[in-house]
C-alpha cells in the first residue's frame, strides 16, 4: 500500500511542477509551449486521481489477521 501512496504522491508532484513550468512560459508569452506544459500537467492531474481512486479501493480491501 505504501507503494501506491508514494506513486500517487510522486505523480501529484509531476502535474504541480508541469502546471508551473507552463504557467511561466505563459507569462514570458510563450503560449505554444505553456500550451503543451498545461496539456501535460492535466494528464498527470487526471493519472493522479486514477491512482488515488485505485489506492483508495485497495485500502478498504484490507484486513487485519
Amino acid at each position: 500500500m505504501h507503494d501506491a501512496h508514494k506513486r500517487t504522491t510522486e505523480q501529484h508532484e509531476l502535474a504541480e511542477q508541469t502546471h508551473r513550468t507552463g504557467a511561466e512560459h505563459n507569462e514570458k508569452g510563450d503560449n505554444e509551449t505553456g500550451n503543451r506544459h498545461s496539456e501535460r500537467a492535466l494528464d498527470y492531474s487526471d493519472q493522479t486521481y486514477r491512482l488515488a481512486k485505485e489506492t483508495h479501493a485497495k485500502s478498504g480491501q484490507i484486513r487485519t489477521l
